[in-house]
């Protein structure tokens, strides 16, 4: 497969396991075509050409010939110079690799990750809350969010690759979005009546299993096993997390319970106060789950020999 190929069929995957509807992307996708056009001459060199098909800002090939075969490639969660560097020594010892893949993003594809930020809303329009509310609330934190990742040195290790002639790509949201809608379906299915049911049921995938064996499973963080649940709320795409004081809105439509990658301090309290049920299902597993379903996807277009480094693991899963 070509690398051009490759990535196209992670946007694909992703796309496919998006909340919103093929319309609304195309529509999306349509928009960005037309601002593009409208473009100065002198500014058109500053758009980014990926966007008017690929509507995953955090996803990128970030160095590499789209030419390339690939046919081995080596998977992390978070790529950085140490691994690029560990790349290079591995393909000296005659290891043949022909792509590192990051799930975490970098290079163009962080400078730009808020973007997919705005899938929160339509997600937390599905949940009861107003579209306007959500949009007003989500503004907010995406400028926070934008702030913050302005100051990264974005390229670092993008220029380590190209130093090495390493080729390198980060697929985020498409893996978040194949995580979210596994567990979301999973729980559907099962309809746990409990938080300790819950735990039960994450305790059923391969990757939550091996984070428990690792000493980071699943865990309550409000609430206890006997907790009852009625209503799921599941953050597990979206680039990061949304607004603080989304929690008050969930909670007014019935929300009462949160399963999460991972929360900060912030996002705890804020769910204590309108108490909100809340279970941490292991961030690094999560991602772990949504790779590997990509993989999944990959694999049956080809054969490909996957190593596994930085935190990540591979297991495959059966379609839902």
């Amino acid at each position: 497969m070509k690398l051009k190929s490759f990535y196209q069929e992670i946007v694909k995957k992703g796309l496919e396991a998006d909340v919103r509807s093929k319309k609304e992307i195309d529509e999306l996708l349509k928009k960005r075509k037309k601002d593009c056009e409208k473009l100065d001459k002198d500014k058109k060199e500053f758009f980014d050409l990926d966007s008017l098909e690929n509507p995953f800002a955090d996803t990128r090939i970030l160095h590499g010939d789209p030419q390339q075969n690939i046919k081995s490639i080596i998977v992390g969660v978070d790529v950085g110079g140490e691994e690029l560097l560990l790349v290079d020594r591995l393909k000296d010892r005659k290891m043949s690799i022909d792509l590192v893949v990051s799930h975490h993003p970098a290079g163009r594809a962080y400078a730009h990750f808020y973007e997919v930020m705005d899938v929160q809303a339509d997600i937390f329009a599905q949940h009861g809350v107003s579209m306007s509310a959500s949009e007003s609330l989500l503004s907010e934190r995406k400028n926070e969010v934008e702030r913050r990742v302005g100051a990264a040195n974005h390229q670092r290790s993008v220029d380590i690759a190209r130093f090495l002639n390493i080729s390198f790509l980060c697929a985020h949201t498409p893996a978040d979005n194949l995580a979210y809608q596994y567990v979301k379906t999973t729980m559907d299915k099962a309809k746990p009546q409990t938080l300790g049911e819950i735990i039960d049921i994450f305790y059923t995938i391969a990757e939550y299993r091996d984070a428990a064996k690792n000493n980071n499973p699943p865990k309550i963080v409000i609430g206890n096993k006997a907790s009852r649940v009625k209503k799921i709320y599941y953050e597990f795409t979206g680039g990061t997390e949304g607004p603080v004081d989304i929690y008050e809105r969930l909670a007014s439509s019935g929300i009462d319970t949160i399963i999460a990658m991972h929360q900060s301090e912030e996002h705890f309290k804020r769910c204590k106060k309108y108490h909100i049920n809340v279970i941490v299902a292991s961030h690094i597993a999560s991602d772990n789950l949504g790779m590997n379903i990509l993989l999944d996807h990959l694999s049956a277009k080809e054969n490909l020999k996957i190593y596994e480094f930085s935190g990540f693991r591979r297991f495959t899963h059966k379609k839902k």
